[in-house]
Parts: C-alpha cells; structure tokens; sequence
C-alpha cells in the first residue's frame, strides 16, 4: 500500500486518491494525545478506538459484549466481577518486547497495570474516576481478572467499555514515558504508523488481530486510516466533495444548506455519490439554570418553565438543523436509553406568557432579564429562543465565548445560565440523572446547576440496588419527572449522528455514541 496518495491528496483531481482500502477522514480539532487514559473527548477516542481493547466493549444496540475478556460472571452480591480472557490476543509488535517475533500475549496481569496506572496520580489521567467506586482487583492467573466494587453499581460494564480502560503494555509504557502519548502500542484493529502532530495521522492494519467476521475473515478489512487536521469545516467540506476524504461527521451552517434540503435530505446533485448514515445519538443539549445565582429571575419556578414552553423545539429543529435531531420535548434521558420518554414541555406560547406575567406581578420587577452563556456555534439556536421569548415579555442576553472560557465558566458556578451538551459517558440513564444529584455539586462533580431535591437524592441511591435494568428503569422516570416539575434546564433537542460518505464505503454504522468503529469497515475495489 502506497501512502503518497494519501499524502499530496490535496492536489489531485476529483477521486484520483481514493485508495481502495485506505479510510480517510478530517478532525477539527488538535489530538493531544493517543494515550487511552487520557481518551476524554471524540478527537482522541476516535484513533485510540482503533489502536486498543477493553475486557468488553458495546454493540451497535448498547449491548455489553464481549472483547478482550471472552466471557464473565457477576457473583450473588453485584460487586465481585470476574473476567475470563482471551487466549489469542497479541500486543502490537515492538522491538521493546525482546522476543523473537517482536510481541508478546497479553495477560490478566496488563489489566492490573493498566488500572494501577489509571489510578496513579502522578499520571493524572481525567479518566481515574472510572474506578473510584472499585475496592480492588487481582490477576487471579494469566487467563482471570477479577474485580471488586465497593458497593452495587448496576452500570459498572458500561463504564468499562470506555476507553480509559483500555489494555496498555508496561514494558512499552516504562520504555516511552510520557511520550508513550505519541508512541502508542495496544491490541486493537490497527496500529500505529506515523503522526505529524496538526498535520497527519496514518494508522495501518494489525496483522496480529484476533477478531473475525461471521465467515471467519480475519478484521479489519481496511488496509489503513489515514487522519487530516483541516480545522475549517468549509474546507473539510470542500475536500469531501472533491473525494479527498470518505467521511464528512459534521453538519456545519457553512455548507448544510449547499448539501441538505430544509428536510433533511441530500441535495440532488449529491445523491449519486454520496449517502447519510443517521442514528439515535446519547447527546441531550440543554440550557442550564445556576440555581445558586444571586438572580431572581434564575431562581425564579415560573421564569424558568416560560422559557421551557416559550419556543418551538419542532420549528428550531426544521430550519435551524434541516431536521437532524428530535424536538426535547421529553425529559433529560436522551431517546434511545431506558427511562426516556417522560412527559416535558411542548410549545406552548399563552402558558408561558402568563407565567412571565404572573411573576412580574408578584416581584414588581418589570423588565426581567435573564442572560446566556454559549459559544459562536450554538448562536443561531440561541437568537431563536431570544426572539420568541422576548416576544412574551422576558428579555433574554445572549454571551458568546470561546468553548474553553465557557467550559470554565460553567464549571465553576460564573454563569446564570448557559448552553451545555452532555453526550453519554456510558450507556445508563444514570449517568444523566447524576447531573442533578445533590453530591455531585460542580466544582466536585457535574452538577453544574446545583440542583438539590432530597426525593430525587432518595431515589437515585435506590437506584443503584437494583440490578434489574426494568425496575430502575420505573426510578429513572420518576426522577426525570421531578427534574420536569422543577425545570432547572431547558431541554433543546436530543441529537443524532449523522454521517455522510462517499458510496464506495460499506460497514459503517451510527453508534449512539457516536463511537468511530472501523474494523468491520471495507471500500469498493477500484477497477
């Protein structure tokens, strides 16, 4: 396989680099890392995805199945997990083995390291939370690992699915340091071949790799990846169309309306080359309400349910996103987890203006005023809900910030309210509900809003001693419902992941996640 296509792809004609069996995408944004315990965000999931293995890992449907551990047991306490590995999985190959064959076979003993790295504050990985619930864990010999949980916790397997659990080798890891970050070596699908940091990432397939399809085809079937670092979407887009990339993730304002009708659907001068794959996605985007705000206004039951009936989520999602994502006109569970579909707030414009009323009438206050804070991305959605707000009587200020400032801001109690996203950590209604848990007050957690209701608190700990997915499911709903009743958000829209490829590329799914799996990805031979 050549790579110099890849490499010049700019200036070449329509399709000339389209490489059979090489996967090309673009990421906006700089990849600090390829280091698993440091995998916080999509730039960084998506290649690590590629370059390592967990003991289980999620399907398509959010089902816990198995990965480098072939099966497991959950003892009669739901706190003692025990794995069962793989016999044939291989690190891939580096002279720092010292073996003939430059690789060696991974054992139960990488699981305990790998987790003591986790954990070790000298390393600091933001992914250490993972296994704060865990009492501790053992290599009962090369082919066990088990795991002991300090208390229940029906979403453990979720958990480590994600990858900071990943599987890391401690002689490679002693050997690189630090620099292990660029110097990454796992047992997943590809391994590494070349990073120039900002520029170019080039992944090649692992020949060692234990994972077959249902004919028993060793995977994967991509010979490479190959990742650019365009950060504007213009550009990307523009590479996309031309056949210089196979995949567009996004669907940026600057070119949506050039690529989709107002529906939702690929424009016609598209349609023979290109093809969308959508799916549910555990993304809930939401304003959030400091309720600790010296403001009246955000303190304020009847101000904060104005807003939530005073816009149409339905309109919002036709013309401001060509109708990719679902109206939230549920609770905080995004659709596709158990515990959606909890009755919310529908458009409502008469209810919300005689809330507005009725509280200017008992405060005296006039001109209520409540002001947002979100980022240039997000700026349309939040003129849209300005303009129909303010048509009922409440002023809304919008604060663009750059996405760090906002980040910070949000996280340390500096906004009344704010634009937020939470995209699921792992796949448990749980981990939304925790948002609004009273001990998880932010800066120590992710209650960002500093919501406290003691029957909410009483049944999220209830929660965890279920261990049947359809009773904490009934919590789970009673729990959003209080959330509703108290509006300490407004929910925007629940998103989707939506895809664009060129069609020569088969096997890729929408994972809700929106996880990159490209193991089971293959392209059309060119003739």
């Amino acid at each position: 396989m050549c790579f110099s296509v890849f490499l010049n792809s700019c200036s070449n004609p329509k399709g000339q680099n389209r490489e059979s069996q090489v996967f090309r995408y673009n990421e906006h944004y700089n990849v600090a890392t390829l280091d698993p315990a440091f995998a916080r965000n999509p730039p960084i999931i998506w290649p690590t995805n590629q370059l390592f293995n967990g003991l289980v890992q999620q399907d398509d449907s959010l089902n816990i199945v198995p990965d480098l551990a072939k099966r497991w047991t959950v003892d009669s306490s739901a706190t003692r997990y025990t794995f069962t590995l793989r016999d044939d999985v291989f690190f891939h190959k580096h002279p720092q083995f010292k073996t003939p064959d430059s690789t060696r076979k991974l054992v139960a003993s990488d699981f305990v390291y790998s987790f003591d790295r986790l954990k070790d504050p000298a390393v600091a990985s933001p992914g250490s939370w993972v296994l704060s619930n865990v009492a501790g864990y053992e290599a009962v010999n090369d082919s066990t690992f088990s795991i002991q949980l300090n208390k229940q916790f029906p979403a453990f397997l979720g958990l480590l699915t994600m990858r900071y659990c990943s599987a890391v080798p401690r002689e490679i890891v002693a050997y690189y340091g630090s620099e292990f970050r660029s110097h990454p070596v796992g047992t997943g699908p590809f391994k590494f071949k070349r990073w120039e940091e900002g520029v170019k990432l080039v992944l090649r397939k692992n020949e060692l790799y234990f994972e077959t399809d249902e004919n028993g085809v060793q995977l994967p079937y991509l010979e490479a990846v190959a990742i650019t670092f365009l950060p504007d979407k213009q550009s990307e887009f523009l590479q996309f169309a031309q056949g210089n990339l196979d995949m567009l993730n996004s669907l940026d304002p600057s070119y949506k309306d050039e690529l989709l009708t107002a529906t939702g659907k690929l424009k016609e001068k598209y349609r023979d080359d290109v093809k969308t794959i959508t799916g549910p996605f555990l993304n809930t985007e939401y304003l959030g309400f400091f309720l600790d705000s010296p403001q009246d206004e955000i303190r304020s039951e009847m101000l904060r349910k104005a807003v939530n009936y005073g816009f149409d989520r339905v309109k919002m999602i036709k013309y401001l996103r060509n109708g990719i994502g679902e109206p939230a006109q549920a609770g905080f569970i995004p659709k596709g987890l158990p515990g959606y579909g909890t009755s919310g707030f529908e458009y409502n414009p008469a209810k919300a203006r005689k809330l507005i009323e009725a509280y200017k009438e008992q405060t005296g206050n006039q001109n209520p005023v409540i002001s947002i804070g979100t980022n240039s991305q997000y700026m349309d959605i939040c003129e849209y809900i300005q303009r129909e707000i303010g048509k009922l009587g409440l002023s809304i200020n919008i604060d663009v910030m750059p996405p760090s400032t906002l980040r910070q801001l949000k996280s340390t109690g500096k906004l009344d309210a704010f634009r937020a996203s939470w995209i699921a950590d792992y796949p448990d209604a749980e981990n939304y509900l925790s948002l609004y848990y009273s001990k998880n007050f932010t800066p120590n957690g992710p209650n960002y809003t500093h919501f406290k209701n003691d029957a909410f608190d009483r049944l999220y700990e209830a929660s965890f001693k279920l261990t049947e997915l359809e009773e904490r499911k009934v919590l789970y709903q009673k729990m959003d419902s209080i959330l509703i009743a108290k509006a300490p958000f407004v929910t925007l829209y629940y998103d989707q992941v939506i895809k664009f490829v060129h069609k020569d590329v088969h096997g890729l799914k929408a994972n809700p996640q929106d996880f990159l799996v490209l193991k089971r990805v293959r392209k059309d031979k060119k003739p």
